[in-house]
């Protein structure tokens, strides 16, 4: 779990999924059951800033923004590559175990959704998706249903919660400086 010990994403291969809803995040409509969280935002606008915020979302880019350390399988854009975030210290630090579920690599709409392990503070899939607009606009969209799992989590409720909006609102600001260069 991170305390005095790290978790190997490679440990977490066959490690299943703790939600039943897998690749939902592709979905209008969210599964029941969880808190959702969309937020849609104009990055920036034509082709080069889609392919720099393509590139931001694809090279774990949003999250070290919001300051977690990335440790990963393989690529973002690879369905089944394990991701261990992990928040705070390098030894005294939370760890957060995820693996791609789903990716779009190639068109005007690019990103990937990763899917909770044991261990997360939460249970449910967080997608990041880039899209080109055909009026040349680019929209960064955030696509998240979640509930929390860990007793820490749900013992600190409120303060997850507003974790979880803090690093929402520093994710669009990342991908907006990213397509911007």
């Amino acid at each position: 779990m991170g305390i005095l010990r790290s978790l190997d994403p490679a440990d977490l291969d066959g490690v299943p999924l703790t939600y039943p809803e897998v690749g939902a995040t592709r979905d209008a409509a969210l599964p029941a059951g969880y808190d959702h969280v969309e937020r849609s935002v104009v990055v920036g606008t034509g082709t080069a800033d889609f392919e720099r915020a393509a590139a931001a979302v694809f090279d774990w880019r949003v999250q070290r923004g919001v300051g977690l350390r990335v440790r990963a399988s393989g690529p973002a854009g690879e369905p089944g590559t394990v991701v261990v975030l992990t928040a705070g210290l390098p030894r005294l630090g939370y760890d957060i175990p995820c693996r791609v579920v789903w990716a779009r690599t190639t068109g005007d709409e690019r990103g990937f959704a990763y899917g909770t392990l044991p261990g997360h503070p939460e249970s449910g899939e967080e997608a990041f998706l880039v899209r080109l607009e055909p009026g040349g606009d680019v929209v960064f969209t955030l696509r998240v249903f979640a509930r929390l799992a860990s007793p820490l989590a749900r013992l600190g409720g409120p303060v997850s919660t507003v974790v979880q909006r803090l690093a929402t609102e520093r994710y669009l600001t990342v991908v907006r400086r990213a397509a911007r260069g």
